[in-house]
This record gives structure tokens, C-alpha cells and sequence, in this order.
């Protein structure tokens, strides 16, 4: 009987260990600056890992992060998902706890797809199958600055420069500031769009109410307008993204600036537009039809 009394306080134990570990740990992702997003990620792999090892934290080792892993594997996760609880493990276990466990532990590569995109056809389908006014100016705004979801609902009327035709986008990903230019034909339309508006609201978009739109409400404007028009690709608010980076490309805009205007720190990330490009692709000529045969 004092066996079993002695198992429920080591794990009475261990679990007010776990959640004083989370605690602090939500506490540094909060003054480091990460997204909500990514904290919430963090934090559920961080809570997941410790429940699966199931002992104390000074005595967590690199073959509890192994087996951790190993068994998402085997529950078919993707390889970015594998990346992105490597991810949360290292910072929680290295950075915050100062266990260097995770250092060698290496993962497989995360598969890089080509992003799905829309012709200019398919856009404007779509712009003319979403109801007028907030609906399709919402994603008007998306296609023509290519800003994330995230940053179209977080937009606020003072942060938009009507006589230069601009916007600043603030707290982007990685809490980033950035320049967007936007439409002067969108700019007439939303201004009409504003006045009407019976509650007025900080934010560009916004609810009856005067709060922001959601993520997902934007998501179901757009899925909706996509099935109308029978379009059988997923579309999404970021297939919006990509087709304004890949259109650019096409219409032969430096590339170097649709890095700077989709707030990319890397090059590298924009290439893959170059990737997607057909029309881009079909400026080259075989050097077979060069050859006299």
C-alpha cells in the first residue's frame, strides 16, 4: 500500500514539475516575442514531450527526445511537423532548460513542394464570385500586396498612407515592420467602402461590431468563392500570397523587390517563385532547337 502511495506522489510530483516548466516557458516565448501561433506549437510539443518521458526534468535525456520523435514518426506526421517539434524541443530543452540533449539529433529534411497557384484568370473569378464590398476588398488586398491572412486582419486604418498609395505592415512574421504598396484601383474602392461602414473600427476590416475579422472567416470567403467558380485546387488566403509573388515574376518585376515586399529575410524563400513561374519557363528555349539537324 505505501508502494502505491509513494507512485501517485512522484506523479503528483511530476506533474506540478511539468506545469511549472511550461509556465516559465510560456513566459520567455512571451518576452522573446514569438507569434501567438508559434507559441501555442511550442507549447503543445513542449507539454506533449514531457507527458511522454514521464520523469523528472533534471533527468531527461537524449533518448527520451529520441523515442519522443520516433513515435510521432510512427504515427505518419509529416516532416515538417517533425521539424517543427525538433524545433520546439530544442529552444524548450537547450535554450530554456539549458539540457543539451537535442544538438545531434538529427531529423529528415522537410519535402519542399511548389506553392499552389492561381492563373490571373482564376483570381479574377474569384474576386467576381466574393459579395461586394468587405468580402472581396479583403482579398483584393491579399492578391494585390501579398500579405499574409495574418497581417490583412491585423491591418489598421492609420497604418495606411492614402496619398502615396502605401501601407505598413507591423509586427509581421518575426515581428518584422515592412513597406507594402497597394492598388490605386483597390484604394478608390475601399474608401468608399470605409464611409459607408455605420461603426467605425481602427481596423481596415472589420466585423459589424467594429472588431478585426478572423483568420478563418477570410479562409471561408475565398474556399467558398473557389468551389463557386469550380476550381479544384485547394485555394487558400496564401495561394493568394504566392500567385501575387509569381505573378510579379511573370510581368518581370526584380525579384529582389518581391522579396522585400512579402517580408521574406531570405532570398532563398522568394526563389522558389522562380520555380512556379511558367511563363517564365516558357521563355526558354531548348538548346536542341538551336541545333541544325
Amino acid at each position: 500500500m505505501e508502494r502505491n502511495d509513494d507512485i501517485v506522489l512522484q506523479s503528483s510530483s511530476n506533474d506540478r514539475e511539468r506545469e511549472e516548466a511550461i509556465n516559465r516557458f510560456r513566459q520567455e516565448l512571451l518576452v522573446t516575442g514569438y507569434s501567438p501561433k508559434t507559441m501555442k506549437m511550442y507549447l503543445i510539443y513542449a507539454h506533449k514531450f514531457l507527458k511522454h518521458a514521464n520523469k523528472e526534468i533534471a533527468v531527461l535525456s537524449k533518448q527520451d527526445v529520441i523515442s519522443f520523435l520516433a513515435q510521432a514518426k510512427e504515427n505518419n506526421v509529416s516532416n515538417a511537423t517533425l521539424s517543427l517539434m525538433h524545433s520546439s524541443l530544442k529552444f524548450f530543452l537547450q535554450q530554456h532548460l539549458k539540457l543539451p540533449i537535442v544538438d545531434d539529433i538529427k531529423i529528415p529534411k522537410k519535402a519542399k513542394k511548389l506553392p499552389s497557384v492561381l492563373t490571373m484568370n482564376e483570381v479574377r473569378d474569384i474576386f467576381r464570385n466574393t459579395r461586394h464590398g468587405r468580402n472581396r476588398l479583403v482579398l483584393q488586398f491579399i492578391y494585390s500586396t501579398g500579405c499574409r491572412v495574418s497581417e490583412a486582419v491585423n491591418m489598421r486604418t492609420e497604418d495606411v498612407d492614402w496619398e502615396n498609395g502605401t501601407a505598413q505592415v507591423k509586427g509581421g512574421k518575426g515581428n518584422k515592420d515592412r513597406i507594402i504598396v497597394l492598388s490605386q484601383k483597390w484604394i478608390g474602392n475601399v474608401k468608399k467602402y470605409l464611409n459607408k461602414k455605420k461603426v467605425k473600427s481602427p481596423f481596415l476590416f472589420s466585423k459589424k461590431n467594429g472588431k478585426p475579422l478572423s483568420t478563418d472567416t477570410i479562409e471561408r470567403i475565398i474556399r467558398q468563392a473557389a468551389e463557386e467558380v469550380g476550381i479544384e485546387k485547394r485555394v487558400t488566403p496564401h495561394v493568394l500570397r504566392h500567385s501575387f509573388a509569381t505573378h510579379l515574376l511573370e510581368s518581370g518585376e526584380n525579384i529582389r523587390k518581391i522579396q522585400v515586399l512579402l517580408g521574406h529575410a531570405n532570398l532563398s524563400t522568394t526563389s522558389i517563385y522562380t520555380h512556379v513561374s511558367k511563363e517564365e519557363l516558357k521563355k526558354v528555349q531548348s538548346p536542341l532547337d538551336k541545333m541544325k539537324l
